[in-house]
């Protein structure tokens, strides 16, 4: 698995020192894309993960680094993952859109 960075425009760069890729992720540096609380019990969650999740054996393909993920209610655990930030912040806008539309907030 390959380790990523973002850099001083938040754009993904790779990082093969696993040292400097470890204080980077330990400090905050924007890797929270978005968070949205929709109820008391509900709350959707997107993310710079810093890790590439393409797991073409071949690897084809851009690196998948971002993450939209519920927690709570019945849709707990649903997860998105993007290769843009640019996907992620749009992911994460239709995630909060398709429960409040589809009033999956109903908590188990």
């Amino acid at each position: 698995m390959r380790h990523y960075i973002l850099d001083k425009f938040n754009h993904p760069i790779p990082c093969d020192d696993l040292i400097a890729f470890a204080e980077w992720m330990a400090e905050d540096h924007n890797r929270v894309v978005n968070r949205t609380i929709l109820n008391e019990k509900v709350e959707v969650s997107t993310v710079f993960l810093g890790l590439d999740h393409n797991h073409d054996p071949e690897g084809r393909g851009d690196p998948i680094l971002f993450e939209t993920m519920v927690f709570g209610g019945k849709e707990d655990g649903l997860q998105r993952r993007y290769r843009t930030k640019a996907e992620a912040e749009v992911g994460h806008m239709m995630v909060v859109a398709e429960l409040r539309r589809f009033t999956l907030l109903e908590v188990d």
